[in-house]
């Protein structure tokens, strides 16, 4: 049985359950601002940082995360702190698969507090999405169905978004996906959210009129 974590402190609020935020930012420097405050309470709390990044900015993050007071030489060895890429993560051979998505992100989340860590905090920059090509459509059913992960565990996942990057329709979809958001800086629980099945339903039917194909169930 799922245990029930406390709330955890994010953007002037708390993430509650399920644990699975889309954060939209205007720039790097509003992003940070308001995840480092949320990073920092992770490492104090023991909980394990898993931090996925674009493949030229690991060293603007982990300079980022030093300006912070974060020893990431330490956290690094220690294993608290794993930086990966996002070219890595999702697109290994330069191609999206998301049921292989779905399968990674089950083994990368926690629910026995296995290797010392009883919770993990996710963030996920999702800007290789419109960057590494037109994978924006399949990231938003990704997103959709990814929450049933969420659902089963305690980690927290934060995934941001560059407002400047994507389109107002893609942007809406995937305010959609995600049970809580962050806007202006401030983490409000999201009204728009719809559950997987009825907005899968929804965005297939629209992706087949749209390409003149038939419908997936």
């Amino acid at each position: 049985m799922k245990k029930i974590a406390a709330p955890i402190p994010f953007a002037g609020s708390q993430i509650d359950q399920p644990r699975h935020v889309c954060a939209f930012f205007n720039s790097p420097d509003e992003e940070y601002r308001v995840l480092l405050p949320f990073i920092k309470d992770g490492f104090q709390c023991g909980h394990k940082a898993i931090h996925i990044v674009d493949r030229d900015k690991r060293q603007d993050h982990l300079q980022r995360l030093t300006a912070a007071g974060i020893d990431t030489a330490v956290a690094e060895q220690s294993g608290q702190l794993e930086i990966r890429t996002d070219t890595d993560v999702y697109l290994p051979e330069g191609r999206f698969d998301a049921d292989r998505m779905i399968s990674a992100f089950e083994q990368l989340v926690s629910d026995d507090g296995t290797g010392g860590f009883p919770l993990r905090r996710i963030c996920c920059r999702m800007d290789w999405a419109v960057e590494s090509g037109s994978h924006v459509d399949d990231v938003i059913e990704f997103e959709s169905r990814v929450n049933e992960v969420w659902l089963r565990h305690e980690d927290a996942v934060i995934c941001t978004y560059d407002l400047g990057k994507f389109g107002a329709d893609a942007i809406i979809d995937i305010l959609r996906t995600h049970p809580m958001v962050v806007i202006g800086g401030i983490l409000h629980k999201n009204a728009f959210f719809v559950p997987p099945d009825e907005f899968l339903r929804e965005f297939r039917e629209r992706r087949s009129r749209r390409s003149g194909s038939p419908g997936v169930a």
